[in-house]
């Protein structure tokens, strides 16, 4: 499996301290200010990086990363532009895993098989594809892990102890807990109910678990360190990039440098948690 993610997660453990993840979207609100963004944020703190792959019917996604694929669709962002920006980032760092989460329609279209090759080749670590169940291991999971690439896997507040090893079964890197029923950004978590459900993942395996949906805020995102291997922040910072836009939807001059400092915040606040 993906070295990058297994050496991070096992740095953090030597540290005692968890992780932040941080999300957004390739290329919104275009592919030169996208490409800013994922490149300054491993300076700025975060630990694994998720990178969406934009797409026209984003299910499992609130308002806020919806309107960002619509975005980045617009600004031209396809697949094949997406792997490029992780070969540019690669460019520039090695260490940094690299997650691409979507939905599998786009992989679909492009060909498995090319796919693969063509994200191992480009640097990408792991797969987070929200649509395909446990049931369709054989049509991606276990040919990316055949690859070399992480294939991880949603858990949620509904996936009871029945369904957690079907869950479990194919699934490497770490486990992505979704601490909310529901959609992106909608509610916030709550590190007291959370805690209770990692520490009933972890009963079922050695991966660690990152806590994603709802962490919006530095203090929350502490809590969830407290009690997680690593914080996943999403559509915080897609408001950010969505209220840094001027009349016609581009960039303005403080978007980068807003968006790295919010990261900077979560981060010392993440990493203040000792373990």
């Amino acid at each position: 499996m993906s070295g990058r993610i297994t050496a991070r997660f096992a740095q953090l453990r030597e540290e005692r301290r968890a992780g932040l993840v941080t999300f957004l979207t390739a290329g919104d609100p275009d592919l030169e200010t996208s490409f800013e963004l994922i490149a300054g944020l491993p300076a700025a703190g975060a630990d694994v990086i998720e990178i969406g792959m934009p797409f026209t019917d984003p299910m499992a996604d609130g308002p806020s990363i919806q309107a960002a694929g619509l975005r980045a669709l617009s600004a031209g962002m396809r697949t094949t532009k997406v792997l490029e920006l992780v070969r540019r980032f690669r460019e520039r760092d090695r260490e940094t895993p690299v997650v691409l989460m979507g939905y599998y329609n786009p992989i679909y279209a492009y060909g498995n098989e090319r796919f693969l090759k063509d994200a191992k080749a480009a640097g990408v670590d792991g797969l987070i594809v929200v649509d395909l169940p446990p049931e369709e291991d054989e049509e991606l999971c276990l040919p990316a892990r055949a690859a070399g690439i992480d294939f991880i896997r949603l858990a949620t507040p509904t996936t009871d102890d029945r369904r957690l090893p079907a869950v479990l079964r194919n699934t490497s890197g770490f486990i992505y807990y979704v601490s909310v029923a529901g959609i992106t950004g909608q509610k916030a978590a709550v590190a007291s109910r959370v805690g209770p459900e990692v520490a009933r993942i972890k009963r079922h395996t050695s991966l660690p678990v990152a806590v994603g949906f709802g962490i919006r805020e530095p203090q929350q995102a502490a809590e969830i360190a407290a009690v997680a291997d690593a914080a996943v922040v999403g559509s915080a910072l897609v408001d950010i990039v969505a209220k840094n836009l001027d009349a016609d939807g581009r960039a303005t001059g403080g978007l980068v440098p807003t968006v790295h400092a919010k990261v900077k915040a979560l981060a010392e606040a993440v990493h203040g948690v000792k373990r």
